[in-house]
């Protein structure tokens, strides 16, 4: 389904924590690391270097201003080990997990997580998502999370909260991205992907980061087949299910 597609974009979703809060003349706001006027038009840069970006033109921008680090939400001595990094291997291990028990494909959460948060488990949005999967306090509370910035509770309501989207739109994955980016009032009232320049943006960066790793699982799948010391049967490929 939405896995065949393969959409490319220059911009990221994810929350930085620090950089600059832009204000768009449609009243929607976005984070970027920093700004610069390039030609006609202002360039808005996601990351502390100058290759992911978008483009606006200026009458878009109403106003601009630095954000410094978000506060904690708990005190330095009550975070412990919590604020240990991350390994690679310890969320891919809590993304299979939550994966499993939700029936929802590794990668996809993967993705989302990549868009996210980039994979800092305390990431604090603008608007007050936090943690590895970005959830908002009443999303949090809906799936029985208590701390949000706790990967291990992130990671299953997230995965709990993509799941419930998926099967709202019958696995539509724009959808269901869409709704978890702009919640679902705004994809039922619109009757579709809302449109709002940072939604469209993360659904697209979501649905590339997908495929990347749908496609690089099937090619390393391929490569084992025909390894000379694999012993396994042929893989059969099939089309890639978010499910």
């Amino acid at each position: 389904m939405a896995a065949g597609l393969l959409l490319g974009v220059v911009g990221s979703s994810r929350p930085v924590r620090a950089g600059e809060r832009v204000t768009l003349s449609n009243g929607f706001e976005m984070r970027c690391d920093h700004h610069a006027q390039v030609g006609s038009h202002i360039r808005l840069y996601l990351d502390p270097g100058e290759g992911s970006y978008l483009e606006r033109k200026p009458e878009d921008i109403l106003a601009v201003e630095h954000v410094a680090d978000p506060p904690n939400e708990k005190p330095a001595s009550a975070r412990g080990a919590q604020d240990a990094k991350l390994s690679a291997a310890d969320l891919q291990e809590m993304l299979a997990a939550a994966g499993q028990q939700h029936n929802v494909d590794v990668d996809l959460l993967a993705s989302v997580v990549k868009a996210e948060s980039n994979g800092n488990a305390r990431a604090v949005s603008h608007a007050g998502a936090r943690g590895l999967m970005q959830l908002m306090p009443k999303t949090a509370s809906d799936h029985g999370v208590d701390d949000r910035f706790k990967p291990d509770e992130n990671v299953r309501g997230g995965t709990e909260y993509l799941d419930e989207m998926l099967a709202r739109y019958h696995d539509n994955l724009t959808l269901a991205l869409a709704a978890y980016n702009a919640g679902p009032a705004a994809v039922d009232k619109y009757h579709g992907i809302p449109p709002y320049h940072e939604t469209r943006v993360y659904v697209a960066r979501v649905i590339h980061e997908f495929n990347r790793r749908v496609l690089a699982r099937r090619n390393e799948a391929v490569r084992q087949a025909h390894s000379p010391q694999s012993t396994a049967l042929p893989v059969s490929l099939a089309t890639s299910s978010t499910r």
